[in-house]
C-alpha cells in the first residue's frame, strides 16, 4: 500500500521565512521517521528551498512559471526545477491560478526533469480535466473554505468522493484534499471519503505550535491507513 501524503503549504506567511520554517521542517524530519506510512511533503518558497533542504529532503516549490530558461526577470522558469534540487513543484493553486496550457507546461517540463509535480483545483470538474496532464499527486480545495477552519470533508464532502471518481475515471492519480482542514477529524473523515492525503497551510504555518501541528496530523493519517 503506498503512503497518505500530508503536504503543508508554507504559502507567503511570515513562518515561511523566519526561524519556524526550519522548526516544521525538523518536526517532518521526526514524524516522518515516527509514522513510516506517512509520507510528508514541504511546500516551500523557492527563496526558502536551500535553507529547509539542509533539514528535511522530501522538498517541492510553491510555483513554477511555464517559461524555459532566458530573458524572464522574476520568473521561476519550469525547465530549472532541477537546479534547485526540489522534489517536485505545486501549480495551480486557487491563489496562483494558471491557464490549463501553462499547467500543462509545467507538468510537462517537471516531468521530463524527473521530478514530481502536484496540481491543485477547486472543483471535481477541474480535477478531471487535470487528470489528462498525468500530475503526480491531484489536490481539490474548493477555495472558499481555505484558510477559514471549516473542513472540507465536514462541508462539502461531496467534492472529495465526486472528484476521487471523476480523476480515477481518467486515470489512477493519487487525491488529495485541502481546504479547512483543522482538527484530527477532518483528516481521518477525508481519507474515509477516498482521499489518499490532505494539503493544508494555515492548521500548520499559524499554529502556536506549529511541530505539535505537524506530529498530530501525521499521526491522524497514520491511524487514517489502518
Amino acid at each position: 500500500m503506498s503512503k497518505l501524503v500530508f503536504a503543508i503549504n508554507y504559502k507567503a506567511y511570515e513562518t515561511a521565512f523566519n526561524e519556524t520554517a526550519l522548526e516544521i521542517a525538523r518536526a517532518a524530519s521526526r514524524a516522518s521517521d515516527r509514522y513510516a506510512g506517512v509520507r510528508i511533503v514541504l511546500v516551500v518558497p523557492a527563496s526558502t528551498v536551500s535553507r529547509v533542504r539542509e533539514i528535511y529532503d522530501d522538498v517541492y516549490v510553491e510555483h513554477a512559471d511555464p517559461v524555459g530558461l532566458g530573458p524572464y526577470t522574476g520568473y521561476i522558469p519550469a525547465d530549472a526545477l532541477k537546479y534547485l534540487g526540489v522534489k517536485g513543484v505545486l501549480v495551480n493553486h486557487s491563489e496562483h491560478k494558471l491557464p490549463y496550457r501553462d499547467v500543462d507546461r509545467v507538468v510537462s517540463s517537471s516531468r521530463s526533469q524527473g521530478l514530481e509535480s502536484m496540481v491543485c483545483a477547486d472543483t471535481p470538474g477541474e480535477a478531471a480535466g487535470l487528470a489528462y496532464l498525468r500530475p503526480t499527486y491531484i489536490a481539490i480545495e474548493p477555495p472558499e473554505l481555505i484558510g477559514t477552519g471549516v473542513s472540507v470533508s465536514k462541508a462539502r464532502p461531496e467534492v472529495i468522493t465526486e472528484g476521487v471518481k471523476a480523476v480515477k475515471a481518467v486515470a489512477d492519480i493519487p487525491v488529495l484534499a485541502g481546504a479547512g482542514i483543522t482538527y484530527r477529524e477532518d483528516v481521518i473523515r477525508a481519507v474515509e471519503l477516498g482521499a489518499e492525503g490532505i494539503l493544508l497551510a494555515s492548521a500548520v504555518m499559524k499554529a502556536k505550535d506549529p511541530s505539535a501541528a505537524v506530529d498530530m496530523f501525521s499521526e491522524a493519517l497514520s491511524s487514517a491507513r489502518r
